[in-house]
């Protein structure tokens, strides 16, 4: 059998992808690259305080959030430390952590090699985002512009273009769409079933990418939804012990559309585009905790680990040790399943930015 490029390519990258990425490889390979930057959209997934100076309840800025970060304090990252953002940046050799692009103490140097547009409770239906007063992506691609506006005050036109070429644009979001929209609210559930649901948010992910392709972006990471029904909160309200099937039905289709339709974009924009499969990688890490040295996938570690997140879990005690749990609080994962997902996300670019 006659062996085709890719398929020579595969062989080469299997030992490398079979195991967690060294940090001297990463940064080689994104040396070798010219990859400048890391530029992020989405929710709390990847939002590091952009909501700090909202006026919206979706904050984390407050103990005991932020417990694993650097020297304890509490950031606005929902989270006990870092996002898998956070990792990507330090792993590419930069940066440990991608700033807030409102930080207040954000300087014109902090914003050469990264910085994060995303807000907590947002989704690709800018009625998510208007539902808890955040920024949409329509909001965060506006602050985008005004970023360009500094870089190119702080660099020059060509520099800034040049960073753009080369940047890592990560988009991480959707389950607020479902969650804080779409099963609480009754304005799109009556619009939409939940399939029709999916195809809307789909193309309102497509016109994102292509405003950002517009904007100067070549390389794009985008993040799929977690398995929803595994989420201790949707357990809470369901009644179920293990994960609610319905939900997880619904993040894995909506994946698969997502998947889809960034194949479509790839080969309509000449994009490099990777695709993060977080729900692959949450569910096999509930399903598999040990491999982890993970003790507790069904609750959080924040006061009775069942219902709190964000300001609920304000000031609350918490388990003595976050990494042996998938979730920090009801909602989100832990600083170490952050750390999990970056090192996949870093895969999933590398086999795209070596193609």
């Amino acid at each position: 059998m006659r062996m085709t490029m890719g398929m020579l390519l595969a062989l080469a990258l299997m030992p490398l992808l079979s195991r967690a990425l060294h940090v001297g490889e990463v940064r080689l390979l994104a040396a070798q690259h010219n990859v400048t930057s890391i530029l992020v959209f989405g929710d709390s997934s990847v939002d590091p305080g952009n909501n700090n100076i909202l006026p919206t309840a979706m904050k984390s800025n407050y103990p005991p959030y932020g417990k694993d970060f650097f020297d304890g304090r509490p950031t606005g990252r929902f989270s006990d430390g870092r996002l898998a953002t956070d990792f990507i940046a330090e792993a590419i050799g930069y940066t440990k952590i991608v700033p807030a692009f409102l930080d207040p103490n954000l300087k014109p140097k902090d914003l050469l090699h990264g910085v994060s547009f995303a807000s907590a409770a947002s989704g690709y239906d800018d009625l998510t985002a208007n539902l808890s007063d955040v920024l949409s992506v329509s909001k965060q691609l506006e602050y985008f512009m005004h970023y360009l506006i500094h870089m190119r005050n702080f660099v020059g036109e060509k520099k800034t273009t040049d960073i753009i070429r080369y940047a890592v644009f990560v988009l991480s979001m959707g389950t607020n769409d479902f969650l804080q929209n779409y099963y609480l609210e009754s304005i799109r559930s009556k619009q939409f079933n939940v399939e029709k649901y999916q195809d809307y948010l789909v193309s309102c992910m497509s016109r994102d990418i292509k405003l950002m392709h517009s904007l100067g972006a070549t390389r794009l990471v985008v993040v799929g939804v977690p398995p929803l029904g595994c989420m201790p909160l949707v357990k809470t309200i369901m009644g179920k012990t293990g994960c609610v099937e319905s939900y997880n039905k619904v993040a894995f289709s909506f994946n698969s559309k997502i998947q889809a339709k960034l194949s479509t974009l790839k080969a309509k924009l000449r994009m490099t585009i990777a695709f993060v499969d977080a729900y692959a990688i949450i569910d096999h890490a509930v399903n598999n905790h040990t491999l982890y040295d993970i003790e507790e996938t069904s609750k959080g570690c924040c006061g009775t680990g069942t219902v709190e997140y964000g300001d609920s879990c304000k000031g609350l005690s918490t388990c003595t040790d976050p990494t042996k749990y998938v979730f920090w609080d009801a909602v989100h994962p832990t600083q170490k399943m952050y750390k999990i997902i970056a090192n996949e996300a870093l895969k999933s670019l590398v086999v795209e930015l070596l193609r």
